[in-house]
């Protein structure tokens, strides 16, 4: 049945992105581990929303790129909305990735209850 959709003249062939676009449209993504860190980078926690519902889609995302606690920290910390951020550069700074994590809860309780 793919073979009556098999176009051996087109750019799927003379182009690799083409080819990964093409493979990918068909039978999902080929490298889930790669897909995990794109969306990790491209994820964006926004000024109107709740710490605790994004780091459920942070943790999710983090969980399938197999990376270490200080990398995890610094694409949390990379998320983060610039209100966040200029409160954490007041506060010590955090030795493991839980004790962030809780920081920037606190933070972000603290933000809401302002608003």
């Amino acid at each position: 049945m793919v073979l009556l959709w098999f176009n051996h003249n087109g750019l799927v062939l003379l182009s690799w992105q083409a080819f990964a676009q093409e493979f990918s449209s068909k039978f999902g993504m080929f490298d889930t581990v790669a897909e995990a860190k794109e969306n990790l980078f491209n994820l964006q926690m926004y000024n109107n929303e709740q710490f605790t519902t994004f780091i459920v889609c942070f943790e999710k995302e983090a969980y399938k790129t197999g990376w270490n606690y200080n990398t995890l920290q610094f694409a949390l910390c990379y998320s983060l909305p610039q209100c966040i951020k200029n409160v954490l550069c007041l506060t010590p700074i955090q030795p493991t990735y839980n004790g962030y994590k809780v920081l920037i809860t606190q933070i972000n309780q603290w933000y809401w209850e302002d608003c």
